[in-house]
């Protein structure tokens, strides 16, 4: 199986491309002497060997390389509602620039490696004093650039479309000057500086020119001519210089008169002319109109461009207050009625996108180009694996296509990335997007009752805080940290009469989940829940989860087991032919008795990172489980997102006949490490492709039942590298030293005394809910603690609490 990681040796076998399946990273930071010499080339550093032709020699070479090796393997048969036909494009804006800094050969080499084929490789050209065209994503350097932190460079101010704009600009300079000092940073302060450190150069158009005659797949957007013709730079008799010697593809300009200067000069068939359109208040400093005029005379635009660039918005309009889609304008068919190819731009796997995509951005690129009614030629993206991925395995195939892998799909409190956790509308959504184990976290109400609920506690999905059981507040350290109103204070009538919450793991980073599905949806019992999942399908199987029994038995006198045990016989699961029934819980003792009770599967959940597990604890778990859940992390190690490497747990639990379920996976971008490329096919694909585990556990299932139905899986050395798992730490290789994350130590291996638990206490003697005063330790690892009770009223929790709705 290969990994991909940044660079990939490539060697000739037979007719062949063959990859390896890693190598050490480049570095660049011997660049830093070229400026020295006039040809730049005899200052480089000699130990940098595979270096020697320049790394973007070795990105063209590459492209080349590539070609029959990662075809776009599901689109060679299919009609697509483009313009011509054929499977839209990707265009790398600035390479992979969502991951290193624009415009770097790190990120061309990336984006060559992970996309398709006949990738589009963008870059922004920008004239130095001598004329010298480089590519930089900004006008303004220092927004691209460490040339702010330089003290010889000084900030002018100029006029840049009639606006006095102050900054550190390309005119001044000379190429030399720039190479000598300036280096390419990370532009976006939300991504990862890290990278900044590799020391990369400035490219110039003129690099690719020298390295390869005939390079694939270059676009070149020129968005400031009327600026640089105020400096007395020809931007079109640069562009035509390069055009003779280097294979320009595209030429893009929201300047209409510099795309008509050019239509008489260039070979429509070699180089296509694309009018990029801005924000549409904004105006072309060439007409004088803006770009919501111009867009209503595409007929006109067609006498000197053969396609348009144009925001996503244009195409799908967002509501900004409701952050859903509305429905989507004629301007695709519009433009293609007229002969003009579209191609739609901002996309980023890093922003918040519109809630009817569930932060999957592959589910918004297939919007773009798997609608049934039309598809634009192409996207500009800065994480080009993804729109690959959806064009050449994701696009013309369903939810219920064949399945390629037989990981089960496990819902993490029903579909709660989209609807409130445990209530009818998440577990309805689950089936509907596929899920094949649909979760139940059971809690007990005061009258006994057994229910569906996220948390023990009531304030983490409720709107208990904002109602008059505010006054039931306490602080139980055995259950969790701070203030809580638990399950087992309140009846189900009144549980029942609470709002449901959408649950927002990640508020901290701004990521909200859909809001307008605040308090919408019922709770359920456990009954309730096993008969919705017993009338949708005989295949859909359900997993009871069950925590804190000792608790609720020794102080509640409540019976968390025995009401479960009682509903699923009830309700015919005990019977030949019901539907599959496992039982979660990190309590051995539980595990033991449903054991003792019924046939069901027995899964032990392992809440805290491990490292591995002991040969003991391992028997021990044999004689009361069937599989284990694990975290993330326990099966990749991270360091402020960054994998560091992978451990051999998931191995060594299937070595002993164990199944492995992971959890958490979710769709938003900041659950995964920096390796997964902001991508949750890319995270998923490695846990199951590399890890091989057993099953994946999320609260958007629908994401993980389409992973599982590509057509880019089970392709052996047909393989496209964008549907490979990656390498876990091969992202660090290309970090400079001083940039690495902080080393961290081992996680310690599961033990058989953690494993290990007292026999479930009978029940007590006292009434429900009674109150014991005093402090208790916090629990052990993986185990059940014993029981203390603190009440304690926070009215200041309660009132965070009630701010966060």
């Amino acid at each position: 199986m290969q990994h991909f990681s940044l660079f990939l040796y490539i060697t000739r076998h037979s007719t062949h491309v063959k990859v390896a399946k890693s190598l050490d990273f480049f570095s660049c930071r011997y660049r830093r002497n070229l400026a020295g010499n006039s040809n730049f080339a005899g200052m480089w550093n000699s130990r940098a060997i595979l270096c020697s032709l320049s790394l973007l020699h070795y990105l063209l070479l590459l492209l080349h390389l590539v070609l029959p090796l990662v075809s776009a393997q599901g689109s060679k048969t299919t009609s697509w509602n483009t313009l011509s036909g054929s499977p839209p494009l990707v265009i790398a804006r600035g390479g992979f620039s969502g991951i290193y800094p624009d415009s770097s050969d790190f990120a061309y080499t990336l984006a060559a490696q992970t996309s398709l084929a006949n990738v589009i490789l963008w870059c922004d050209v920008q004239l130095t004093k001598d004329r010298e065209g480089i590519c930089i994503p900004s006008i303004k350097l220092e927004n691209a650039t460490d040339i702010g932190h330089i003290s010889e460079f000084k900030s002018k101010t100029y006029s840049v479309n009639g606006v006095q704009t102050s900054g550190y600009f390309s005119v001044d300079y000379t190429l030399k000057e720039l190479l000598s000092n300036v280096l390419l940073t990370q532009g976006d302060y939300s991504r990862t500086n890290r990278f900044d450190g590799s020391s990369c150069r400035i490219l110039t158009v003129n690099d690719i020119k020298r390295e390869a005659p005939n390079p694939p797949g270059l676009w070149l957007n020129i968005q400031h001519d009327a600026f640089y013709a105020q400096h007395n730079l020809s931007m079109k008799n640069f562009v035509l210089t390069v055009s003779r010697t280097v294979n320009v593809s595209y030429i893009s300009s929201p300047e209409a008169s510099f795309l008509r200067s050019l239509r008489a000069h260039v070979n429509p068939s070699k180089t296509k002319l694309v009018f990029r359109f801005l924000e549409k208040d904004k105006v072309d400093p060439s007409t004088n109109q803006t770009y919501g005029s111009l867009l209503k005379n595409l007929t006109s635009i067609k006498t000197f461009a053969s396609g348009i660039l144009v925001p996503k918005e244009y195409i799908w309009p967002v509501d900004p207050s409701s952050l859903y889609i509305l429905p989507h304008t004629s301007l695709v068919s519009d433009a293609h009625k007229v002969g003009l190819e579209v191609f739609a731009s901002d996309f980023m796997n890093d922003i918040p996108i519109s809630y009817n995509y569930s932060y999957d951005p592959v589910a918004e690129y297939l919007n773009f180009i798997d609608n049934g009614n039309f598809s634009v030629d192409g996207v500009l993206s800065d994480f080009p694996l993804t729109p690959s991925e959806a064009i050449d395995c994701f696009a013309h195939i369903g939810l219920n296509a064949p399945k390629k892998v037989n990981t089960l799909v496990i819902s993490k409190y029903g579909a709660s990335g989209d609807y409130p956790p445990c209530t009818n509308l998440a577990y309805e959504k689950a089936i509907s997007d596929g899920v094949d184990v649909l979760d139940c976290p059971v809690q007990m109400s005061k009258d006994g009752i057994p229910f569906c609920l996220s948390s023990i506690d009531l304030i983490e999905s409720t709107n208990v805080a904002q109602s008059s059981f505010s006054r039931l507040g306490k602080t139980i350290p055995e259950i969790k940290s701070g203030n809580g109103i638990f399950t087992f204070d309140l009846a189900w009538d009144d549980i029942k009469s609470l709002s449901p919450l959408m649950l927002n793991p990640y508020s901290i980073n701004n990521l909200y989940r859909n809001r307008e599905y605040n308090k919408k949806g019922q709770f359920l019992t456990l009954s309730d829940f096993l008969n919705l999942t017993k009338a949708h399908t005989s295949t859909l199987n359900v997993m009871i989860i069950i925590e804190n029994a000792a608790y609720l038995a020794r102080k509640q006198n409540l019976s968390v087991t025995d009401a479960v045990i009682d509903t699923l016989s009830k309700s015919g699961y005990d019977k030949p032919g019901a539907p599959k029934v496992m039982i979660q819980s990190t309590n051995s003792s539980v595990l033991l008795k449903f054991k003792e009770k019924a046939k069901y599967e027995l899964v032990y959940k392992i809440d805290e990172i491990v490292g591995g597990a002991v040969d003991s604890a391992i028997s021990d778990i044999k004689r009361f489980a069937h599989s284990v859940v694990v975290k993330k992390a326990s099966v990749y190690p991270v360091s402020e997102l960054f994998l560091i490497t992978s451990t051999k747990i998931v191995s060594k639990f299937k070595s002993s006949n164990l199944s492995v379920y992971v959890e958490t996976f979710s769709n938003e971008f900041v659950s995964q490490a920096w390796d997964f490329l902001s991508d949750a096919y890319v995270e998923i694909n490695t846990f199951v492709q590399d890890a091989e585990i057993d099953g994946v556990i999320t609260d958007f299932p629908k994401t993980a039942n389409r992973y599982r139905r590509n057509k880019c899986l089970n392709l052996g050395d047909k393989t496209p590298l964008y549907m490979e798992p990656v390498a876990a730490g091969g992202l660090l290789q290309g970090m400079d030293k001083s940039l690495l994350p902080p080393a961290i130590a081992p996680a310690p291996p599961l033990t058989e005394d953690e494993v290990t638990e007292p026999p479930l206490p009978p029940l007590s003697k006292i009434s429900p809910s009674s109150s014991i005063s005093g402090a208790g330790a916090p629990p052990p690892r993986n185990a059940q603690a014993k029981v203390t009770v603190c009440i304690f009223l926070s009215t200041l929790t309660l009132l965070v609490a009630s701010l966060m709705l």
